[in-house]
């Protein structure tokens, strides 16, 4: 792996240099885009809106419209002069309880390694964290962003995942949700059967895109023109009727699996 980013974790007074890197991939499909009549490849231009030509990357700078029409340019040295300590500091301001963060808040999540220098006062932090049982609440600068973060551990790794900020996750208030008024008892007591039912220990190796999979299939196929087939039916929503059959069946049909 490369090191995204070098810097160091500030932990009171004690900094401790690190490299970052990053804790996910993408599993997608390369897709191209091409012109519909004889398939050819579509290429992104870079073109100035007055002239219509087009501007090699190297002469692309990047500017702030202060007045209409007129820009500031801004260069990377600027970038990291804007906060000279925070583009090389991941701050610790807090130390809180993992369980109080919504989920709704965490966005990536990257690692942390220690330069040789900062390896003791890692492994401190680590332990320290580990004994406690909180996660502190860091800021950093990462690409030209600001950013909130969570540092935690992870046998004997360091993870910052990066969070999201409170103005960035949206209100649910908006949203027509239904009431529990008009569920029965009997209804809840046989939906946390089948829950107790399909309840086991999280093994995230257990799960991958299916979709990918058949999506390749379907790829497969027409490189081998065939006509591909639609992989089951849409799902059609479950009628107020039948939900207590349904649940029942479910039961039962977990019931032979177990067996």
């Amino acid at each position: 792996m490369r090191a995204i980013w070098s810097g160091s974790i500030s932990f009171g007074l004690v900094n401790i240099p690190v490299k970052l890197f990053s804790g996910s991939q993408s599993d997608s499909l390369d897709l191209d885009m091409l012109r519909k009549g004889d398939l050819c490849p579509i290429k992104y231009l870079r073109v100035c809106k007055r002239d219509n030509k087009e501007v090699p990357h190297e002469e692309i700078v990047k500017g702030y419209e202060y007045s209409d029409g007129e820009y500031v340019v801004l260069s990377d040295k600027d970038f990291e002069n804007a906060s000279l300590e925070k583009t090389h500091l991941i701050d610790i301001v807090d130390f809180v309880q993992e369980s109080e963060i919504d989920t709704r808040y965490f966005e990536k999540p990257y690692y942390l390694e220690p330069d040789k220098s900062g390896a003791k006062a890692y492994a401190l932090l680590r332990e320290a964290l580990k004994r406690s049982g909180k996660v502190g609440v860091a800021s950093y600068v990462l690409r030209n962003r600001g950013a909130m973060g969570i540092v935690k551990p992870l046998d004997d790794l360091l993870i910052l995942n990066q969070i999201r900020y409170s103005e960035e996750v949206r209100a649910a208030s908006d949203l027509k949700l239904p009431s529990q008024d008009n569920l029965r008892e009997q209804e809840v007591t046989l939906a946390l059967s089948l829950i107790d039912q399909l309840t086991t220990t999280f093994d995230p190796s257990k799960y991958h895109d299916e979709y990918i999979d058949d999506l390749k299939k379907i790829i497969d196929d027409k490189a081998h023109g065939l006509a591909p087939k639609p992989e089951g039916k849409a799902p059609q929503p479950t009628k107020v009727t039948d939900m207590m059959a349904l649940l029942k069946e479910s039961l039962k049909q977990k019931r032979k699996e177990a067996a």
